[in-house]
């Protein structure tokens, strides 16, 4: 299990469902302290509340629009307040509007690009003004940023794409600080929104060299090592955890 040191609080925007909920639960078993934020579903976050405060963990969830950055806002310092620091941040929230390119509608690339782009940088600029020297940032993006599958992803892949000069740039920016900047490329994961058994299942796994869905915990612990002590030294990175869909 990666080592955090002394207590630390992470925030994880979409962090009550699918990867998001893997990541909560992996790194309040390493105890740190969990903010969720959520937009809908508060039934489903509450439960996961729960869950990690019956099994002993400091968990919390807050209800945000991370499209809306006073909501965004708000909700990190609300975090702050709570739990006295701000030391982890998962930008994991997506949006995904795919469909044929004639078909999209004329707002569908700035909801895409609010949620995907937009509030990663504003959560990362906000919390790095909260963090210690030594915090981490991680961002989780998709490897339709790398290789489109099919038709239908363009608006999707280049909200994704974004966040490898994201990653890079905010790394640069707090370099200085020890605070490490790294982003997460995710192919097929077996998830409510992508299910192994879903009807596109087939078609998912057909470029992966190890043919079957990812699992949300497998990105949780790769999360977990980026999050860690042990990985002061790593920043601006991309991983890609896809089964080899990049291979």
């Amino acid at each position: 299990m990666a080592e955090y040191g002394h207590r630390k609080v992470a925030l994880i925007t979409g962090g009550t469902r699918g990867i998001g909920a893997a990541i909560s639960r992996r790194l309040t078993a390493a105890g740190v302290a969990v903010a969720m934020l959520y937009r809908d579903r508060a039934d489903e976050a509450e439960a996961l509340v729960a869950e990690l405060t019956a099994a002993g963990a400091e968990a919390l969830a807050m209800q945000a629009d991370v499209s809306d950055l006073a909501s965004l806002s708000a909700a990190i310092d609300g975090v702050a307040n709570r739990f006295g620091g701000l030391d982890i941040l998962v930008n994991n929230a997506g949006l995904g509007i795919a469909g044929p390119l004639a078909d999209y509608s004329a707002d569908a690339f700035d909801r895409v690009f609010a949620v995907n782009v937009r509030a990663p940088f504003h959560a990362a600029q906000k919390a790095a003004a909260l963090m210690p020297d030594g915090g981490r940032i991680v961002t989780i993006g998709s490897i339709v940023a790398s290789r489109a599958p099919g038709a239908g992803v363009a608006l999707y892949a280049a909200s994704k794409s974004a966040l490898a000069g994201l990653t890079r740039g905010l790394a640069r920016d707090l370099g200085d600080r020890g605070i490490t900047v790294n982003l997460v490329q995710p192919g097929p994961i077996d998830t409510e929104r992508n299910p192994a058994d879903g009807p596109n299942a087939a078609d998912n796994r057909a470029p992966l060299a190890i043919r079957r869905h990812g699992r949300a915990e497998e990105v949780a612990e790769l999360v977990a090592y980026l999050v860690s002590d042990a990985a002061g030294f790593v920043t601006g990175a991309v991983y890609d955890i896809d089964g080899g869909w990049s291979a």
